[in-house]
Parts: structure tokens; sequence; C-alpha cells
């Protein structure tokens, strides 16, 4: 259970940081929201006694306020490796 935990944690973590990649303020509000309710109902889901729409509704609200208060400066990672 501890090992589930800790792995839907990081994947967590991992999903809140790329969250709020949009071009636009509406972008990374959406994709915020969007990435966060999906990672919160997934927590939701493995932790005892909050359940996946509570979890959903936070990790939502979460990812789109990320989304929101962020700007592309702040995300810039660069051209892709494809270009």
């Amino acid at each position: 259970m501890v090992s589930k935990v800790v792995a839907t944690g990081l994947s967590l973590t991992a999903l809140l940081a790329l969250s709020a990649c949009g071009n636009t303020w509406g972008d990374r509000a959406l994709t915020g929201g969007a990435i966060g309710a999906a990672s919160g109902a997934a927590m939701g889901a493995v932790l005892p006694g909050i359940g996946p729409a509570v979890g959903a509704a936070i990790g939502g609200g979460v990812g789109v306020a990320t989304g929101a208060l962020t700007t592309k400066d702040q995300i810039d990672i660069g051209d892709p490796i494809y270009r």
C-alpha cells in the first residue's frame, strides 16, 4: 500500500509540474484542470477516506489555479527536440 501511495504521489508531482504547458492563459488553465482532476481522482482512489470524486475536485482546482497563475515565460523549456 505504501509503495502505491509513493508511486502515485511521484506521478502526481510530475503531472502537476507539467500541468501548465500551454500557449495561452486559457490553455494552461484547461490542461492544468484536466491533468489535476485525473491525478486527484487517482490519488483519491488510492488513499483511504478520500474517494475519487473528492480527489478529482481538489486536483482539478489545484490544476486550474496552477495553470492560470503561470505565464508562458515561466514554462519556456526551449525548442522541442524534433525541430
